[in-house]
């Protein structure tokens, strides 16, 4: 059974359309019968019909059996029908039975399965090629054969329009199922990114708690409630980050279900917050864009901007935990031809005396994640850049420059 995914509204008129007609020619039909003669009139109903019901209701019915159907009526109208006979009528009801099965001959290549559709269309187009016969047979085989050729011509074209859309629908259904693909390995990325800064929040606090938990149990407890908090904080970012995918109304705004919106520059604030109540180091925050002008800046870079601070961060805290301060930017800059974003976190050097002063290995990457390798690619897909390296005092510096026009 061929597997249908039309357009609703598009059912909503073929559906009555088809009827209309079917009514239309049973009518026609049972007005043709005596002049035409029923042997020729009632193939004529069948293939009718049957093109009708593959055209209007394909998603209800096995379109494979119509085929036949039509099929074995028309041949055995051919071999069973009357004498040839030269009436108008019987002309008449003949050509629109070739209408119908060439019709139907292009709906199968299009609709039917696969298989099906190999061996159907050739039976039902040489039926439709013969039913000619019925009019006039020529005098000799081949040019009985010829005459059949040319008419065939028409279900060969059918076929190759069906076979066209068919093909034009099966890349359709590729490329929705690759950008499902995608959608879901972007979440998986999007899933661990988030949730790996705050996991290394609470890895780091919990490090906390076992170094002063032997001396200073009273301060355990404050620890123990930042360890609750980040907990929280990535359980939210994992049903943030769900619901995106829910979000019909688009993610730069809320849906009327309540539908989250997406991280973007109002988080980074928060975001470096975090960062400080759970490390040691100084965090200082220059985030100099007015609320109007954050209003204005394009979704897809205000959640890359916030991309590029988490991931900055947890670089941070995996590999430079011991850096006494941190440095994070964010401000426009109209002064070249196009308008940008400017977004940089930038680490002093750690301490070597402390656990954790290494710097972030080269092109600062993690297992399992997009990493600023992959941040920069997004970044010049929006026209922007990243860079990430050391700085001159030893320390760490990210920055990505991204177009808001």
């Amino acid at each position: 059974m061929t597997t249908c995914t039309g357009n609703p509204q598009r059912g909503r008129i073929a559906r009555p359309l088809c009827a209309t007609l079917a009514v239309l020619a049973l009518a026609g039909g049972l007005f043709a019968g005596p002049s035409a003669g029923w042997r020729a009139v009632l193939p004529m109903l069948v293939a009718v019909l049957g093109t009708l019901a593959v055209a209007g209701l394909r998603d209800r019915i096995r379109v494979t059996p119509v085929g036949w159907a039509v099929a074995a009526a028309s041949v055995l109208g051919t071999v069973l029908g009357d004498p040839p006979v030269q009436r108008q009528s019987t002309g008449l009801v003949t050509l629109v039975e070739i209408a119908a099965t060439v019709l139907l001959v292009c709906l199968l290549a299009r609709y039917a399965t696969t298989r099906a559709a190999l061996v159907l269309c050739p039976v039902v187009g040489v039926a439709a090629s013969t039913v000619i016969l019925r009019l006039q047979v020529p005098p000799t085989v081949l040019e009985a054969a010829a005459q059949s050729a040319f008419f065939a011509l028409g279900a060969v074209a059918a076929g190759a329009v069906g076979g066209y859309l068919r093909s034009l629908e099966s890349r359709r259904l590729r490329s929705v199922q690759e950008a499902r693909r995608n959608q879901r390995l972007q979440l998986a990325r999007d899933l661990h990114d988030f949730v790996a800064h705050d996991v290394s929040g609470i890895v780091v606090l919990a490090q906390a708690a076992q170094v002063v938990g032997a001396e200073q149990p009273e301060k355990v407890l404050p620890v123990l409630k930042q360890i609750e908090a980040a907990g929280l904080q990535a359980l939210g970012s994992m049903d943030r980050t769900v619901h995106m995918l829910d979000d019909s109304a688009g993610p730069d705004v809320l849906a009327g279900d309540g539908t989250p919106k997406a991280y973007g520059l109002a988080d980074i604030a928060d975001v470096a917050e975090r960062f400080r109540q759970a490390g040691r180091a100084e965090v200082r925050t220059d985030l100099s864009l007015a609320p109007e002008e954050a209003a204005r800046v394009p979704r897809e870079v205000a959640s890359t901007a916030h991309r590029v601070v988490v991931e900055a961060l947890t670089n941070i805290r995996r590999h430079a935990a011991a850096t006494p301060l941190v440095s994070v930017s964010l401000r426009s800059d109209a002064t070249g031809d196009t308008p940008v974003l400017r977004v940089s976190v930038v680490n002093g050097a750690p301490s070597i005396t402390e656990p954790g002063g290494g710097l972030l290995g080269e092109g600062g990457r993690r297992g399992g994640g997009t990493g600023l390798a992959g941040l920069a690619e997004r970044a010049r897909a929006l026209g922007g850049s990243l860079e990430y390296g050391r700085n001159g005092d030893g320390g760490w510096r990210v920055a990505a420059v991204l177009p808001l026009d």
